[in-house]
């Protein structure tokens, strides 16, 4: 029989929004028992790769009025600016609140907190550890939550389905990867923050953990998932290993450079501006490609790229403000920045689409909730800018955490012994794919023609015949997918089993993602369709949101994007 486990707030996921939320969670109810589900140890959580900094109104010639525009401008006027204010609004108290916690911010001479410049920012915005932010960030939190013994941690735990009883969800089932049992953990609330999908694609910066599961379970049960056609490329990864290099690079003063040592983005119009290197992820993106194609990029082991060159910065400043970022480049490049310059080329970074929900975190479904990159308010619209998105796993976990606590507190308690069947059902799921060697599909050449697909279909720049394609082969692929070929029969840390669950949440991902964009017959922020390069406001400002219908295809649907003080233009920088 399963073993139950009771809590009042489950939580699903371990990084920055996770932690955040269940903090709040705690701090808004004294009383309230919050389950942190997390398939990972926490510290091992993505957000502890993010380097650059987090974004916040912070100096005498910043204001909340500009971060929000930037923010909307940014999103090329797809955000919904009702949650763009409340995030620039809450932004500054919340990075003070974890400088708190313990987080040790730069700081300039005069005992300031010291912020640098990103791309698309109309000024130095961005709040600084180094260049380690996402770990100090995650030590703050992680530190923080274990003064609450109310939270009570279930690491390398493994959620493979959402308790939905009479409308509302109960709690999750979770595969105990360590002992290879499935467990009902069960909560009048749910919060998924799981992070993105960018394993869905060949070449990213994402870790091997970000496989799209929260989106998928909350998929699965009938919620919707919006914007998924908008999938950002960060111009600098490392060729070969998609290592990012972080924007700090650039915002301490890198520039980028073709074969010819030319400083392309200032010598030619890629829509910039002045900005050049400070521009928006996705056009310094397209730019580089673009040289690329026009036989202007350098030749290197793993295809063409351009350059970041920071030797003008001098090793002192190096060392004191990027010192990752040397350190990267020696290892895996085998160049020393502060003598040479470092190969980049655009990698898959991060996903601006995510579980639909409401500026409370709520979704469609009662009782469940999303945080960070799992969700879509929508403060990023077609395209995040650099440095918004930690500040958003703050923001917005915070807000989770406190209104998932509230309706926990006003729902009846969980039919145990419904939720148990159901979790039951699904052990005996688990037991059954576990070992199953009758398939015929490895899941390593599933997985790798679905990164080819995708990677052909909805890359950074996309068409309407490649698209179309992808959709086709991705619907191939989960019929493939069924046949998965399992042969370890073992309990203990079945590291096949989950690989299987992983893709197969890809692959509800990546169809959502690929069939979201082939609707979209416009080019905007990070969706550059070339067979339509203009964007199209009279037609397609609205929220794409995909749905999972009856025959488990995508089917899809629109929302209205929320507008406000800043009525759509032309974005150009």
């Amino acid at each position: 029989m399963v073993e139950v486990l009771r809590h009042d707030v489950v939580i699903v996921g371990g990084g920055g929004a996770g932690l955040r939320a269940a903090i709040a969670a705690v701090e808004a109810d004294p009383k309230a028992s919050v389950a942190l589900v997390s398939k990972v140890y926490p510290m091992r959580s993505h957000t502890v790769s993010a380097e650059g900094g987090a974004a916040a109104v912070a100096r005498a010639d910043d204001s909340l009025e500009m971060h929000g525009y930037d923010t909307v401008k940014g999103s090329d006027f797809l955000g919904d600016q009702d949650h763009i204010q409340y995030f620039v609004e809450q932004a500054p108290k919340e990075l003070t609140l974890l400088e708190h916690w313990g987080c040790p911010w730069s700081r300039n001479d005069d005992g300031s907190v010291a912020t640098r410049a990103f791309g698309g920012m109309t000024t130095k915005r961005t709040w600084y550890a180094a260049d380690k932010v996402g770990f100090h960030m995650l030590h703050s939190l992680f530190q923080h939550s274990l003064r609450f013994d109310r939270i009570v941690r279930y690491d390398e735990y493994f959620v493979t389905k959402l308790l939905v009883l009479d409308g509302r969800v109960h709690g999750v089932a979770a595969l105990d990867v360590r002992e290879g049992v499935v467990r009902a953990i069960l909560g009048r609330a749910v919060i998924l923050a799981t992070g993105g999908a960018g394993k869905a694609f060949p070449f990213t910066t994402n870790g091997n953990i970000k496989t799209g599961d929260g989106m998928a379970l909350a998929y699965r049960e009938g919620v919707a998932l919006k914007d998924m056609e908008f999938v950002q490329y960060h111009p600098t990864g490392l060729p070969g290993t998609g290592i990012l290099i972080t924007e700090a690079a650039r915002g301490e003063g890198g520039t980028l450079k073709n074969a010819d040592g030319e400083r392309f983005l200032v010598t030619r119009d890629y829509g910039v501006g002045k900005k050049a290197e400070l521009g928006p992820r996705d056009m310094i993106s397209r730019a580089i490609m673009l040289e690329i194609q026009a036989g202007r990029g350098v030749e290197g082991p793993y295809g063409e790229h351009v350059l970041l060159d920071l030797r003008h910065l001098g090793e002192e400043k190096i060392d004191t403000r990027i010192p990752f970022v040397r350190e990267l480049a020696k290892t895996y490049a085998f160049v020393d920045p502060v003598y040479e310059p470092i190969p980049i080329r655009p990698v898959l970074h991060y996903m601006m689409g995510g579980v639909d929900t409401d500026i409370d975190g709520a979704t469609t479904l009662p009782g469940l909730y999303a945080a960070g990159e799992t969700a879509c308010g929508s403060i990023n619209g077609a395209n995040r800018l650099g440095s918004n998105s930690l500040t958003e796993c703050l923001v917005f976990g915070a807000r989770s955490g406190a209104h998932a606590v509230r309706y926990a507190s006003g729902a009846g308690a969980p039919d145990e012994a419904r939720a148990r069947a159901q979790a039951e059902e699904e052990a005996a799921r688990l037991d059954g794919i576990r070992g199953a060697g009758r398939g015929d599909e490895p899941i390593v050449r599933v997985r790798q023609e679905m990164n080819r697909s995708m990677e052909a279909g909805c890359g950074v720049y996309r068409e309407q015949g490649s698209m179309a394609r992808t959709c086709k082969e991705l619907a191939g692929l989960q019929a493939r997918a069924e046949r998965l070929k399992l042969t370890d029969t073992s309990k203990v840390f079945n590291t096949e089993i989950v690989a299987a669950l992983e893709l197969w949440n890809l692959l509800d991902v990546a169809e959502a993602i690929a069939n979201a964009a082939a609707s979209r017959k416009e080019s905007r922020g990070a969706h550059a369709c070339s067979d339509y390069p203009a964007r199209n406001d009279a037609e397609y400002l609205y929220h794409t949101l995909v749905l999972r219908g009856p025959d488990g295809r995508p089917r899809l649907g629109k929302k209205p994007v929320t507008l406000g003080i800043w009525e759509p233009e032309e974005r150009k920088y």
